[in-house]
């Protein structure tokens, strides 16, 4: 049967018959494909319980009805995996990270905002983290979360639960510059920073936040921070 040359659709032939079976295969072949989402990238085998439309990217070395399908879109349409296979340029959301993806003719790239012809690229990324103060004295450091050689622009929060102790306000920063994404800070659940430099501030090495405790000492508290950053792709040496 003659099939579309992007998305291998199914075409109609002159004369056919039941004609409606060739139009549904290709329209589910387009619900698939267009406004791509997927649930998940790292699921190495089918789940055993999904729901009619899901979709999958089907990672290396996948088994069972999955098997022989790396780099495949496994979609799940009347009761069987039916599989795109996805061009450059493609986009797809991936549900379970929320994180957009954009692929490169070889390989799924992560919050691309721009790319060489050799693959040299800009990303952009937030990075996400729930943060209990817990008793953690007159400063505190969450693990670390800024990545090596990555441009951050601003942290961003949000206090989740009261921050308690004998502290006035707090702040946010490194070690070394405590400060660099707010002081005087608010303690009330609801309470909000937005720590934006001046500049970008390049981080060579791994790095944490550095929250402390201004006047006195953390007992409790969770503050939602998210870090946001820019990544510089290499060019490929082919």
């Amino acid at each position: 049967m003659s099939e579309t040359a992007k998305l291998k659709l199914p075409l109609v032939a002159a004369a056919q018959a039941q004609k409606h079976v060739t139009v549904n295969e290709a329209l589910v072949a387009l619900d698939a494909a267009v406004q791509l989402n997927v649930e998940s990238r790292t699921l190495g085998s089918p789940p055993l319980v999904v729901v009619d439309g899901e979709s999958y990217l089907v990672p290396v070395g996948a088994v069972n009805a999955w098997d022989q399908q790396d780099g495949k879109i496994a979609s799940f349409v009347n009761g069987g995996w039916r599989f795109l296979t996805p061009d450059t340029g493609w986009q797809m959301w991936v549900e379970d990270e929320v994180v957009r993806l954009t692929f490169d003719g070889a390989d799924w790239v992560e919050n691309v905002l721009a790319t060489s012809a050799n693959k040299a690229a800009i990303r952009a990324e937030v990075i996400e983290l729930d943060f209990d103060v817990g008793a953690g004295g007159g400063s505190v450091d969450t693990a670390t979360i800024i990545p090596p050689n990555s441009s951050v622009f601003a942290v961003t929060g949000r206090v989740l639960t009261t921050i308690t102790g004998d502290l006035s306000d707090w702040s946010l920063g490194i070690d070394g510059a405590e400060t660099r994404y707010g002081s005087g800070l608010g303690l009330g659940s609801g309470s909000w920073l937005r720590g934006v430099t001046g500049h970008p501030v390049t981080y060579y090495t791994p790095a944490a936040l550095r929250l402390t405790a201004n006047g006195g000492s953390f007992t409790g508290g969770v503050v939602r921070l998210a870090v946001h950053m820019m990544h510089f792709d290499l060019p490929d040496g082919d």
